[in-house]
């Protein structure tokens, strides 16, 4: 359920996009192959000053010029309760009001925390601390469902869910990590069954970094599909250094390919990204992981380059798509196919 903070603020924004009058468009090119951007910043960015422009340096909406560079898809992570809202339900809508304006489908991304979710941090979010296993699932299940049915209300289609983020050792720590698979089974069904609750052909992910590391992800989802454990597609990171993107692009190829002989579940790169400042190589990197994912035929859905609209430097990260003028660099060129 989404808390009183989350549904005034709610309130706010839907407000604002009536104003706006933003229409809301029913997706496009369903099953089409995933061009893909994170944009989970965007409106964080935009309030604080930044803007971004094409390549006239005309202020533009960046939804449109990802559209414009062949983006058919946007990523939009989901925490719990964060201390300064970004990324709650109300700022998830106005993202989502924003890409299905522009024909884009969404993936939801759910970090199951307060904060930043991935290999190194799962922390509980603070209201469920100090719960038991049998209420974390009733929050997961909750929490999954509520942000889900508060974008089918407005108008949202969704169609794919990430029931955690990076989550190679589990997620929901200590009780959801990979050191009890049982447990972590029970929290993956949890957002499961609630994504299937509310969007039924919605496909639910099951994302891990390091996406050329066979040995770590066989591991992993022996142990979750040993477990019991549900989900539809494989989630994959995928950040290579531009000095050595060739030989992680092979392993990352290989690796795709065993996911697929082993467990029958097509591939997603939920996350891609690499030097900013390195726009051909980044360019010739994306479009080789592009070809490596269609490769795959049908088992091959799509790629999602992470946050190529964060200007360099934005809270730290230097693997956007963008210069310091606001502009995209020719990173994203290789979505021209």
């Amino acid at each position: 359920m989404l808390k009183s903070k989350q549904l005034a603020k709610a309130f706010l924004f839907t407000a604002a996009l009536s104003a706006m009058a933003l229409p809301v468009q029913a997706q496009t090119q369903t099953g089409a192959f995933a061009y893909g951007a994170d944009v989970s910043w965007v409106n964080q960015e935009e309030a604080g000053g930044y803007a971004f422009y094409n390549v006239n340096k005309v202020k533009t909406d960046p939804f449109v010029l990802l559209k414009n560079m062949n983006v058919n898809a946007v990523r939009l992570r989901v925490w719990v309760n964060p201390a300064n809202g970004w990324c709650d339900g109300a700022d998830v809508l106005y993202k989502a009001k924003r890409a299905a304006a522009q024909g884009q489908r969404i993936m939801i991304d759910f970090h199951y925390s307060d904060v930043w979710a991935d290999p190194a941090h799962q922390t509980l979010p603070a209201a469920w601390a100090k719960d038991t296993l049998a209420q974390l699932n009733t929050h997961v299940y909750g929490h999954t469902s509520g942000i889900l049915s508060y974008l089918k209300t407005n108008g949202i289609d969704v169609t794919w869910v990430q029931v955690g983020n990076e989550i190679n050792s589990g997620m929901l720590w200590p009780l959801g990590s990979t050191s009890n698979f049982g447990q972590l089974a029970q929290l993956i069904n949890s957002g499961y069954n609630a994504s299937k609750s509310v969007y039924p052909n919605a496909k639910v992910i099951l994302h891990l970094a390091n996406g050329y590391n066979n040995a770590n992800f066989q591991w992993f989802f022996d142990g979750v599909k040993g477990a019991g454990a549900n989900w539809d597609v494989i989630g994959m990171s995928h950040y290579p250094a531009a000095a050595s993107w060739q030989t992680l692009d092979t392993e990352l190829a290989a690796n795709m390919s065993k996911m697929v002989a082993r467990y029958n579940k097509p591939v997603i790169i939920s996350e891609v990204g690499m030097d900013y400042a390195q726009a051909s190589a980044t360019h010739s990197m994306l479009t080789d992981v592009i070809a490596k994912n269609k490769a795959l035929g049908t088992y091959g859905l799509g790629v999602f380059y992470w946050e190529p609209e964060a200007y360099p430097g934005w809270q730290g990260y230097t693997m956007g798509a963008l210069n310091a003028n606001g502009q995209f660099t020719a990173a994203l060129g290789a979505y021209a196919q």
